[in-house]
């Protein structure tokens, strides 16, 4: 796959308007289908050269096409393969029904598939421009092979699954692998729809990277390439101030274990300086587990409106086991003008409140950072959580526009979303990060980046993938602990 095409992703609409206009440029969109068919063949030998079968399922439309193109090839490699298509194959138009010339066996009805052992299914039914449930023949193919736990070669995407919101659409096919061109779609990355896929090759079927750029909007897969070049090297010459001094708010003297996991991954992230601002009653208990995180009483609003002054201070996180109520609203908007991070408590503190909130981000213009969960997503954007129209980066796009704030919308396909319509879907994340105190850790990273300087998308888009590199260097049974530990530098 060209480099310069690795990160992107385009939606389903987008895609059918790149292939337009290739097709309007003069390429031959019949050369396209023929490249994107031989992949798929070339992709089945490679990964099953024991197959005792390939069965090739074929659709109505052009991803049915590239199975046909695909039969062909693997019959003339000598492969033992049976072809079954749902309707009636004689209403093929266009490059479908041209590539189904190619294929001199037969076809079959898709009812009459009875699973072999020995089995390898090419699904080339439906891509990611599926909107609709699957038809019932189809969905019945789908539960015999399942049965079978046969393994699935999945051209585009596995049928029945939603390519711009990964939703499955009455049921999809499971695939050991999937082979989709040109570009990655939502449908890959957003979950369910990732757990469906397996393995996933991009393969480049030929049509010029200008054609490509020019539909795709400002959706990216999370990798380096976004923020890199924030992600500024050490200068020998620096000191601590220069490299950021963080601020993290701690609870109450029951709960100031969170603050504190956040400061030391704001320490560990690179933060020249991290201070715990600590109430009264929390100092002791505070006190007794920190050695290089500085720590300051901060009590009350005019405590922290006088410590504000020192410009030093250079960013903050708010939430992590603070407490929900007046405190944690009074701090938050003292705090709007500033490098902030919302997180836990500080952001379902203004499930009741939260047009004040969105509009003092909108008047100071801080660069703020809110990182809600599904429940606290639920809570702070109650409308579009309940959307079920939206995929989970439309949701994400939509609640940072109304918010004016990054907003960083967590899970296992976490995305990051900024009010300017850029948006990010993060792919690098083990599931062992699902512990308790992982997401105090990424709102410590956040800010430590934040603190650095870096901007608010950039911060927050960073963060999310070295919190992945965290898990995936501690292994298996991490904890929020091992996590800290393992976070690694910023690649230069």
């Amino acid at each position: 796959m060209r480099k310069a095409l690795q990160d992107i992703l385009v939606t389903p609409a987008e895609m059918t308007a790149v292939d337009q206009d290739a097709a309007a440029s003069g390429i031959d969109s019949f050369s396209l289908m023929r490249s994107a068919g031989m992949a798929v063949s070339a992709a089945a030998l490679r990964l099953f050269p024991s197959a005792t079968r390939f069965v090739v399922l074929c659709g109505p439309g052009n991803n049915g096409g590239d199975g046909y193109v695909a039969a062909a090839a693997l019959a003339e490699s000598g492969a033992s393969l049976a072809v079954f298509a749902p309707g009636d194959v004689g209403k093929l138009k266009g490059d479908a029904a041209r590539a189904r010339a190619t294929y001199a066996g037969e076809v079959h009805a898709i009812e009459t598939y009875e699973p072999r052992t020995g089995d390898v299914v090419i699904d080339a039914l439906f891509g990611a421009g599926l909107v609709r449930d699957l038809p019932k023949a189809v969905q019945e193919a789908i539960s015999r092979v399942d049965d079978r736990c046969l393994p699935v070669i999945a051209v585009d995407l596995p049928s029945g699954i939603d390519g711009r919101s990964g939703a499955v659409r009455g049921a999809s096919f499971t695939a050991t692998h999937t082979v989709t061109f040109m570009a990655a779609k939502p449908g890959h990355l957003l979950l369910p729809g990732r757990t469906h896929c397996g393995s996933l090759e991009v393969f480049d079927i030929g049509i010029p990277d200008r054609l490509v750029r020019s539909r795709a909007g400002d959706l990216r897969i999370n990798t380096p390439a976004v923020w890199q070049q924030h992600a500024r090297g050490l200068d020998p010459a620096t000191h601590k101030f220069k490299r950021g001094h963080l601020v993290v708010f701690s609870g109450p003297q029951t709960s100031t274990g969170a603050a504190r996991l956040s400061a030391m991954a704001g320490l560990n992230a690179g933060a020249g300086l991290v201070t715990l601002a600590s109430p009264p009653e929390a100092l002791a208990a505070n006190a007794a587990h920190l050695t290089a995180v500085m720590l300051k009483e901060i009590g009350k609003a005019g405590d922290l409106a006088e410590w504000l002054k020192d410009r030093r201070l250079g960013a903050f996180v708010l939430g992590p086991g603070f407490g929900v109520g007046k405190k944690a609203r009074e701090f938050a908007l003292m705090l709007c003008g500033r490098a902030l991070v919302l997180d836990a408590d500080a952001v379902t503190a203004f499930m009741e409140r939260r047009t004040e909130l969105f509009d003092r981000i909108a008047a100071e213009g801080g660069q703020v950072v809110m990182t809600p969960h599904e429940g606290e997503f639920a809570r702070l954007f109650p409308e579009i959580a309940a959307d079920t129209a939206l995929s989970k980066i439309e949701k994400a796009l939509a609640a940072a526009k109304l918010s004016h704030a990054v907003i960083l919308y967590k899970g296992s396909d976490t995305v990051v979303a900024a009010p300017s319509g850029r948006a990010v879907v993060n792919a690098n994340a083990p599931p062992w990060l699902a512990t308790a105190g992982s997401g105090d850790v990424l709102t410590g990273i956040i800010g430590a980046h934040l603190a650095q300087g870096m901007p608010a998308f950039e911060a927050a888009a960073a963060a999310v993938w070295r919190h992945g590199e965290a898990g995936m260097r501690a292994g298996r049974g991490t904890t929020a602990e091992t996590l800290v530990e393992n976070i690694a530098p910023l690649p230069e």
